[in-house]
C-alpha cells in the first residue's frame, strides 16, 4: 500500500492517506498515530503529523491532533510540526498546532525558530499568530537553557536574532511588530551579550546593522521610538569612505544623526520606561489596565 500520494507538484497529499488510516483504523494506538516512519523528503523518518503540517493540509492537522498525536515531537532534524508548518508558510496548519498548545518557539534542538523564520520571509501574518501564542520574540529561549545553569550562552552574533534578520531583509511590518511585542531594541536579547566575539566587521547592534544594510528610515525611526541606545552605534570613528562603502540609505542616515544630537521627549521616555518595567511577557495585558484607551494605545504604539 502506497502511503503517500504524489501530487503533480511533487508534494504529498495527505488526504487520501487520513482516509486510508480512517476505514483501517490505524488511528486507534498511540503508538502508531506517533510512529516515525521513512514517508517523506525521500529518507526523512516522520510522524503522519509532520507531514501533514509540511503539505499544510489543516484538516488532517486537525484529525491528527484530535486522535492523540504529539504535536510537539521533533523529527531526526529537531524540527517540531509547528515548524515546518511556518517554514512552508502554511497559516491555518499554524493556528490549529498553536491552538493545540505547540510550543510557539519550536524546539531547541533546532537552531532556527518559528518567528526566526517568519521574520526572514516576511510573514507578518504568521508572526502575529506566533506572538499571540506567547513566542519569545528575541533569543533567549535558545541561548540559556531553563534550567538556569551557573553559565549560559552568550550572544556573539547579530545574525540569530528575528529583529536583526527581519531588518536585513527589509521587513519592516515584521521589524515593527517584533518591537511591538517587546523585543530588546539594541541587541534583540535580554541576557548576556559580547559584542567582542561578535565577527570582525559585523554589526554591533540592531541600529547599526539597520544602517550597514541600507534600511529606508522607518527602521531607524522605529528603534529611536522603541528606545534604542544610539551611542552603541560607533560612527564617530568611520571615515567618509568606510560609510560610502556601506551603501546606506541617506534619509536614514540622516534620521539617525538628528535624533542623536536632540534630546528625546519625557514622553517618548516614559512610555520605554513603563514598558520595559513591564516586561515582554505582560505586555498583552495592559488592554486590561484601568487606563483610559488613548494611554493604553499610547503604551501599544497603536
Amino acid at each position: 500500500m502506497q502511503l503517500i500520494d504524489g501530487s503533480p507538484c511533487g508534494r504529498p497529499t495527505l488526504l487520501p492517506l487520513c482516509r486510508q488510516f480512517t476505514s483501517k483504523g490505524f488511528l486507534t494506538s498511540q503508538d502508531r498515530i506517533n510512529e516515525k516512519s521513512v514517508w517523506c523528503c525521500g529518507w526523512l523518518p516522520c510522524t503522519p503529523l509532520r507531514i501533514a503540517a509540511t503539505a499544510g493540509h489543516g484538516n488532517c492537522v486537525d484529525f491528527l491532533i484530535r486522535k492523540g498525536a504529539e504535536v510537539d515531537l521533533v523529527d531526526v532534524k529537531g524540527q517540531t510540526a509547528l515548524y515546518v508548518a511556518v517554514v512552508n508558510g502554511h497559516l491555518e496548519s499554524t493556528k490549529i498546532l498553536l491552538e493545540a498548545g505547540a510550543d510557539p518557539n519550536g524546539s531547541r534542538h533546532h537552531r532556527s525558530t518559528p518567528v526566526y523564520h517568519a521574520s526572514r520571509v516576511g510573514r507578518d501574518d504568521i508572526l502575529k499568530a506566533l506572538i499571540r501564542y506567547g513566542a519569545d520574540v528575541d533569543v533567549n529561549h535558545h541561548l540559556t537553557p531553563d534550567t538556569r545553569p551557573p553559565f549560559s550562552r552568550r550572544l556573539t552574533s547579530l545574525v540569530v536574532c528575528p529583529l536583526y534578520i527581519s531588518a536585513a531583509y527589509h521587513n519592516l511590518q515584521c521589524f515593527r511588530l517584533l518591537l511591538q511585542a517587546g523585543a530588546n531594541p539594541d541587541f534583540n536579547c535580554n541576557g548576556p551579550v559580547n559584542t567582542q566575539e561578535f565577527y570582525r566587521g559585523s554589526p554591533g547592534c540592531v541600529m547599526d546593522a539597520v544602517l550597514r544594510h541600507g534600511c529606508e528610515a522607518a527602521f531607524v525611526s522605529l528603534l529611536v521610538e522603541f528606545g534604542a541606545n544610539l551611542n552603541l552605534v560607533k560612527w564617530d570613528s568611520l571615515g567618509p569612505e568606510a560609510r560610502g562603502r556601506r551603501k546606506m540609505d541617506p534619509e536614514a542616515l540622516q534620521v539617525f544623526k538628528e535624533a542623536r544630537s536632540i534630546p528625546r521627549t519625557l514622553l517618548s521616555l516614559c512610555r520605554v520606561a513603563v514598558r520595559r518595567a513591564l516586561g515582554k511577557y505582560r505586555l498583552h495585558l495592559v488592554p486590561s489596565l484601568p487606563l483610559p484607551d488613548p494611554i493604553k494605545k499610547f503604551l501599544l504604539y497603536e
